[in-house]
């Protein structure tokens, strides 16, 4: 079994509390009360929130400490237009199996079906980690993991309103383009991904 370490744990906790609006934009996160309820010290949560921080989940300050920032449809433009490129990148390097693809979009289907908005981004994501995955370059799917794909997309969801995994047939023509081998498959994907933004 393989233990998850306690930053990455923390972070998770904090992640889950921005997703699910415990904390909102501009409430502070007091690093001593964090550590208290979670019974850990203050070190691992301040791991976490700098982790956090670069992500730009988080900010701090010397008189405030940490505190959710404030979320744009600006800061997700720039999120999702650093994506398009890495992906667009990554089907020119290498291309996923669609059979891979076309199992993610079963499953988002399904979550579509059930209504489910934790599966739709989990699997929505994984659909797209596959392609970045397949381009067999570890850098480019460090760059694209640390942009914190779900996590993004769940705020967008709950504080700009967006809805971007409502309907998996607009994965469908990615899957047929890499079927058929499409030259054009970078900039179709590129498309895709910002068609996603405001």
């Amino acid at each position: 079994m393989v233990r998850v370490p306690l930053r990455e744990q923390i972070r998770t906790s904090i992640v889950e509390g921005l997703i699910n609006g415990r904390w909102a934009p501009g409430d502070r996160i007091v690093e001593r009360r964090l550590a208290a309820e979670l019974g850990v010290s203050q070190a691992p949560v301040r791991e976490a929130l700098r982790e956090l921080e670069t992500l730009r989940l988080i900010e701090t300050s010397p008189n405030k400490g940490a505190q959710v920032r404030g979320f744009t449809e600006a800061d997700l433009r720039e999120v999702y237009q650093v994506r398009a490129g890495l992906e667009e990148t990554a089907v020119r390097l290498g291309r996923p199996s669609p059979d891979a693809l076309r199992d993610n979009l079963r499953h988002l289907r399904r979550a579509i079906a059930t209504g489910s908005r934790t599966d739709q981004v989990r699997h929505g994501v994984a659909f797209h980690r596959e392609i970045v995955a397949a381009a067999g370059n570890e850098v480019l799917l460090s760059v694209w993991e640390s942009l914190g794909v779900e996590v993004w997309t769940h705020l967008s969801i709950r504080l700009l309103g967006l809805r971007p995994y409502d309907n998996a047939c607009d994965h469908e023509p990615l899957v047929e383009a890499i079927e058929r081998d499409d030259p054009a498959l970078p900039a179709l994907l590129r498309d895709h991904v910002l068609a996603y933004v405001p």
